[in-house]
């Protein structure tokens, strides 16, 4: 009798906790699992893009980032800038922000805290790469020959002493790209990362 009412209530506490439904992993970085709510949150608030499968790739590049982030703490951001690019999220969801909440869970503190992550993450690729790449003369020169579409002004190409410093600027923002790629493409080479299927 002992024994059967102890198989009833398992079988009790089961049916109720199979009727809870189960966030859905799509993506393990060593070791940290992304779900399904995770993603579908990060391109609600414009973290990651869609279609899903290009968000999953992005969050699994945001946290191979955040792991270095960890070992390296850059300085935590001033509690108004967290505020600041938390409203940038909630304003990038708009309309739809209660109904992201309701699906994902996420709440006014998570939204804070990937706020917080996004202004670390900013920090940590400034100190590492630097804000702007030193370049010669001559590759910047380089850029400008290569990328005339980009110096159009009323119809014609801008001289080279007119466009100078947004060769420079475009130049250093695609150097820099360039460089943090490659380091992502090493970073995830070092990592355990696996897609359940």
């Amino acid at each position: 009798m002992r024994r059967l009412s102890l198989v009833v209530m398992l079988l009790l506490s089961l049916s109720v906790h199979g009727q809870q439904l189960l966030d859905r992993i799509v993506a393990r970085v060593n070791g940290v699992a992304i779900t399904l709510t995770d993603v579908k949150a990060a391109i609600a608030l414009g973290i990651a893009d869609a279609p899903e499968a290009a968000a999953v790739q992005q969050l699994i590049d945001r946290q191979l980032v955040l792991s270095e982030v960890a070992r390296f703490l850059p300085p935590e951001p001033p509690a108004s800038a967290v505020g600041i690019e938390a409203g940038a999220l909630t304003t990038r969801a708009g309309a739809q922000l209660p109904e992201i909440v309701a699906s994902t869970g996420v709440d006014d503190a998570r939204i804070r805290e990937l706020a917080r992550e996004n202004l670390r993450i900013q920090s940590y690729l400034n100190q590492r790469f630097g804000v702007n790449v030193q370049l010669t003369e001559e590759e910047v020169a380089q850029y400008y020959r290569i990328h005339p579409e980009e110096f159009i002004r009323g119809g014609t190409v801008m001289p080279f002493t007119e466009a100078e410093p947004l060769a420079r600027e475009r130049a250093s923002a695609e150097r820099r790209a360039s460089t943090v790629t490659q380091w992502m493409r090493d970073l995830r080479a070092r990592a355990a990362i696996s897609l359940p299927q």
